[in-house]
């Protein structure tokens, strides 16, 4: 499998990088660190020149090690895995979990660099990335960590399933905002990649990732919902409330329609957000409209377009 798993068998969105793509990274940073090591060797031989040649020499071993070695695991350590050349070809170096890497993984992949590309010219390196299954390299088997791509053709990714019709616009009235980013990523590549699951493994993740959802949102997981299908509705609402937004700053030009179903309540004027008015209710100029009859059917024909089916 070519895919990163966690430890909860969720299968992340994210490939293990190969030679090439790492090769061009570190080409990249050996070529920015040579730079800032020859012109800080300059510096240092200035302002040295009236030292001995074994304070010369300390110093320059010195700095040799704070450069070549410490700069690189101080950049990987403070930007969670990114350096410039991996921000450059697109990479990221993660723990073997999916989390981000700490100053542990940095100093054990920085020391473990030094032999076998900085020793070895890169030829210890790249044997072992090309055995490794997903590509890994001395540093990243005794670090734990894996050099993953974050950015993957827009084709390979996977639409979330739309939640039951009966569920959409349920949960208009919920304050998302107090969701952090990394809890809607884990629900999104859960629900793109649930039926790849154990149903065992499906159904406890499920639950986990909802009462998650829940504790933040302040409110709980109806009795009568399952979880997969909470997940899914929430997810909509959110998309639902992006789409919105979007229109609303688009311009004042003409009426935009959000391709998301599930209309929010208005609190203005008594009508939903992005919908026709409904039968009975006045329309801006007072006068009632009756709405029009693709808006009339509601039951067998709109669970059949969702495709959604949560587990048992």
């Amino acid at each position: 499998m070519n895919e990163l798993v966690t430890g909860d068998a969720v299968v992340l969105g994210l490939r293990p990088a190969r030679l090439p793509s790492r090769a061009l990274a570190v080409t990249i940073d050996l070529a920015v660190l040579l730079t800032v090591f020859v012109l800080l060797s300059i510096g240092l031989a200035v302002a040295t020149v009236t030292l001995d040649e074994a304070a010369t020499a300390a110093i320059a071993v010195a700095t040799f090690l704070l450069v070549l070695v410490g700069g690189p695991v101080a950049v990987e350590t403070l930007s969670h895995g990114r350096s410039l050349g991996k921000l450059a070809c697109g990479l990221r170096v993660v723990r073997d979990d999916g989390g981000p890497i700490r100053f542990r993984h940095a100093l054990v992949r920085g020391a473990m660099g030094l032999v076998e590309i900085l020793g070895t010219f890169g030829v210890v390196g790249c044997i072992a990335s090309l055995v490794s299954a997903r590509g890994r390299r001395l540093g990243d088997v005794f670090a734990g960590t894996l050099v993953v791509r974050e950015r993957v053709p827009t084709g390979r990714t996977l639409a979330v399933p739309p939640p039951p019709p009966w569920l959409i616009g349920r949960f208009a009235q919920l304050d998302l905002s107090g969701v952090p980013d990394g809890l809607w990523l884990a629900v999104r590549q859960y629900l793109t990649r649930m039926n790849q699951l154990d149903a065992t493994v499906r159904a406890s993740m499920a639950g986990r990732l909802s009462a998650d959802l829940a504790a933040c949102t302040g409110v709980q997981v109806p009795q009568d919902v399952p979880a997969a299908a909470y997940l899914a509705a929430v997810v909509n609402e959110r998309q639902a409330r992006d789409a919105r937004r979007v229109a609303a700053g688009a311009g004042r030009g003409g009426p935009l329609r959000t391709p998301v179903a599930g209309p929010v309540p208005n609190p203005s004027n008594g009508v939903s957000s992005g919908a026709r008015p409904t039968e009975g209710r006045p329309s801006a100029a007072g006068t009632p409209t009756a709405a029009p009859p693709e808006e009339k059917g509601t039951g067998s024909e709109g669970q059949a377009t969702t495709g959604f089916a949560p587990p048992a």
